[in-house]
């Protein structure tokens, strides 16, 4: 960075300073990852200077003989990764792109069902302080009270009472897997269109850890970050019947040029994902976070629905009698970065919930197995039993820096060996 150096001492010193945050921490928040010092070249490249309206042979501008064969390109890469008709790869991130679906599928004030935001599910998905709510009729499902685990038969009749339009699965804070099939077979019951947002499992999709929505979902939403590792992007996949539409929506509906430095990156990425590598990295992932969950039990820690078969487990401190903004802030300062979460019928409120919410893609990405879980494991539980004492902290913070020095950070590290 010796330029931006030059130019923005403080900008590049803050750029810094994170950069050797997130080499010297462990990285447990589900929804990031590391991406490759491809992804970051292709991210920091010319093409931000482009601007490039409409679409491949299809533009408002002139000078796009490069970017067509570029969106294309990637447009086929991802069809060809998440066995879809048609990919726009053009959103500039996942929320948008679920408004893209609704603005495409469905009129104002027609209904949306999606698993409520305190159960797990997104924003995005009808909760009443999005404008999925306010310009649409919000269906919210739950899970049951005792298991915490989706009830389809519920589901299902609750689908026929209200007669939804478009029926979403997808969340950010549920640790089991989706019965694409069963949610694809109440949208037809009921005449309605079946979203799959797979933005935090894109990853563990496309490497065979989780089932495929593609036989069963009319749309597919995703990000292009998390557990997929690419730039902050996101796409829409959809059968070819609703192409037309969900790419007028986009644009000219409710974007305008795309960002073409991120467009690149996100084609990286499915490159990358593409390889056995990530294959074996998607697995990795689902067993490193069973191991994890399973000494987190081992120590005492509730987990909502008792475990987790992806990349995330969600954890009840009540019984530790510790409220979770101040163990995520102790926590952190031991150098193990997570997030507070609400839990499923959490009685304490959204800013100051019961649960924690923890992942394992960052430290696979990092090379970590399933031994380096276990010190996880017992450093996350030696934190919590610490929590008031700053100096144990500190402590604690110089083991996780020890155990982070072994594993490079991808890109980062690479970046780092050759003086980038």
């Amino acid at each position: 960075m010796g330029v931006l150096e030059q130019t923005d001492p403080q900008i590049a010193g803050l750029i810094r300073q994170e950069e050797r945050y997130q080499l010297e921490t462990v990285r447990l928040i589900p929804s990031e990852n590391y991406a490759s010092a491809a992804v970051l070249e292709a991210m920091g490249s010319v093409l931000t200077n482009k601007y490039s309206e409409g679409y491949p042979g299809k533009r408002y501008y002139e000078g796009q003989r490069y970017i067509d064969q570029l969106e294309t390109l990637v447009q086929e890469r991802a069809k060809a990764l998440f066995h879809m008709d048609h990919a726009n790869v053009q959103p500039y991130s996942g929320s948008p792109a679920n408004m893209e679906v609704y603005y495409a599928l469905l009129e104002p004030g027609d209904a949306i069902m999606g698993l409520a935001l305190p159960h797990g599910g997104h924003l995005t998905h009808g909760w009443n302080v999005n404008f999925s709510a306010r310009f649409y009729r919000s269906v919210q499902y739950t899970v049951d009270r005792g298991s915490s685990l989706i009830d389809y038969d519920e589901l299902r009749d609750l689908a026929r009472r209200e007669r939804p339009k478009i029926i979403v699965a997808g969340a950010t804070a549920y640790p089991r897997q989706f019965d694409f099939e069963a949610f694809g077979e109440i949208a037809r019951d009921v005449g309605a269109h079946f979203l799959a947002d797979i933005s935090h499992i894109a990853g563990l999709v496309v490497a065979g850890a989780h089932p495929d929505p593609a036989p069963h979902a009319d749309v597919i939403t995703t990000t292009t970050h998390k557990t997929l590792r690419g730039p902050r992007g996101a796409m829409i996949l959809c059968r070819v019947d609703l192409a037309e539409s969900i790419d007028r929506a986009v644009f000219p509906a409710l974007q305008g040029g795309p960002h073409n430095h991120t467009t690149a990156a996100i084609g990286v990425a499915l490159t990358e994902a593409a390889t056995p590598a990530f294959r074996r990295y998607g697995h990795q992932v689902v067993g490193n976070a069973k191991v994890l969950a399973a000494e987190l039990l081992e120590r005492g820690f509730d987990l909502v629905t008792g475990g987790t078969d992806t990349h995330l487990i969600l954890i009840d401190l009540t019984s530790k009698e510790v409220i979770a903004k101040k163990a995520a802030k102790a926590l952190d300062r031991a150098g193990i970065v997570c997030n507070y979460n609400t839990i499923p019928y959490d009685p304490r409120k959204p800013f100051s919930p019961s649960g924690i919410r923890i992942g394992t893609p960052s430290v696979t990405s990092r090379g970590m197995g399933e031994e380096e879980m276990r010190r996880i494991a017992a450093l996350f539980s030696e934190a919590l039993d610490h929590v008031e004492d700053e100096e144990g902290l500190d402590r604690i913070a110089g083991e996780v820096r020890e155990l982070a020095k072994a594993y490079p950070a991808p890109g980062i590290t690479d970046r780092l060996a050759v003086g980038a």
